[in-house]
């Protein structure tokens, strides 16, 4: 049967995913090392689990409000009052969502109609372009480059604004290449936003995971941004929680409005035992300055600096990353393309990187090397790599 004639041309002309490409070929390979999927080595501290079980025994297995458990969005509201600035209502302004992945698709979803155009710095993560596409927008990718350390420009980001501009995306700290974007930079960005009436979808997952002595600013509390900015954050990188699945994004309260309705057709709410051991990561670490957090940021730091590092000694230029846990190196010196060096790299040393174009055409000649992973894994996968680079 031919379902071609059914399907929707728009999401079946969708790329699958680059990242999961390797990641599933790994799987098929005994002993082979990942340095493909940002997922913590770490696993979620025993004191956020225990909170978990304790809820199951407790009996607590029924469905949250559709917004998320009122207890967790005060922790969101206060976690994100203390340590950027941002204030929100509990009540009518954050939304408990599946991960920040569903944030996105929401945001998107709700604020496009067909045409709009959403202005995507690249190269960034692999989901925002289908999302907009899901939402039925068109997605105008902004070229970012090494020499300007990965960051999207004012004069860049007017030269893109069209008609049809409604979103500019803002991906900092960024994934794939760990560049961080600081309080000036993003005043300029505010001033052409604010100018053209713009809408900012930021997300700001690895907020926590920030290397800098400036730390992580936040688009949504500079001047005239809270109320043109959807703010979106989770708990999946900083706490070790992928597989929870928590995230919240939060918004004026006439914006979450729309998002909630969509949110409560498809999803209902985030699944209880997750939202209560997002309150305990919240809770504990309101109390004890995130120690958490810290212990597992410092261990990264580490790992950032040997992979920086390592790379510059194999003769391959490496933009220096001050955040998230990716590195970015540039593989161009090799004369192979980005898909050609992984492939290679993975068929004869077993080691899995994500070639950089699967995070837009920019990305051609780079490649991502995750390091949250385990400091002895990673020593061997750079030994490996190192002597394929030789090799070459």
């Amino acid at each position: 049967m031919d379902y071609s004639q059914y399907w929707n041309p728009g999401i079946a002309a969708v790329p699958k995913s680059g990242i999961r490409k390797f990641f599933d070929i790994v799987q098929t390979m005994p002993g082979a090392i990942s340095l493909g999927v940002g997922e913590p080595d770490f696993v979620t501290p025993y004191h956020i689990r225990n909170a978990a079980i304790d809820s199951i025994l407790d009996g607590e297995t029924q469905y949250t409000s559709n917004w998320g458990r009122l207890k967790l969005r005060k922790l969101i509201g206060r976690y994100l009052d203390v340590r950027y600035g941002l204030h929100y209502d509990p009540e009518n302004e954050i939304l408990v969502t599946i991960g920040a992945s569903e944030a996105i698709d929401l945001a998107m979803r709700a604020l496009l109609t067909p045409g709009d155009e959403v202005l995507v710095p690249e190269p960034s993560y692999v989901s925002y372009q289908p999302t907009v596409v899901f939402g039925g927008g068109v997605a105008v990718p902004i070229r970012t480059d090494a020499s300007r350390n990965f960051v999207l420009t004012a004069e860049d980001l007017e030269k893109a604004i069209t008609p049809r501009t409604k979103i500019v995306l803002l991906p900092y700290p960024n994934n794939p290449t760990g560049a961080i974007i600081g309080r000036e930079a993003l005043q300029q960005l505010r001033d052409v936003i604010v100018k053209h009436d713009l809408i900012v979808i930021s997300d700001e997952i690895y907020s926590e995971l920030t290397y800098s002595a400036e730390g992580h600013t936040s688009v949504a509390g500079l001047p005239e941004m809270r109320e043109r900015t959807v703010y979106i954050n989770g708990f999946s990188k900083a706490f070790a929680m992928t597989g929870w699945r928590v995230g919240y994004v939060c918004a004026p309260a006439q914006l979450m409005d729309v998002m909630v309705k969509i949110h409560q057709y498809t999803i209902m709410c985030a699944p209880t035992q997750a939202q209560v051991a997002a309150e305990e990561a919240l809770r504990q670490g309101l109390e004890d300055d995130f120690a958490d957090v810290a212990t597992m940021r410092q261990s990264y730091d580490h790992r950032r600096r040997l992979m920086y590092k390592a790379f510059g000694n194999m003769g391959l230029s490496c933009f220096e990353p001050l955040g998230a846990f990716y590195v970015f190196p540039s593989i161009a010196a090799t004369g192979m393309t980005s898909e050609a060096f992984c492939e290679k790299l993975l068929r004869e040393k077993a080691v899995a990187c994500v070639p950089g174009t699967a995070f837009g055409a920019c990305g051609e000649g780079y490649i991502r090397c995750c390091y949250a992973t385990a400091l002895e894994k990673l020593d061997i996968a750079l030994d490996k790599i190192g002597a394929f680079v030789q090799n070459l």
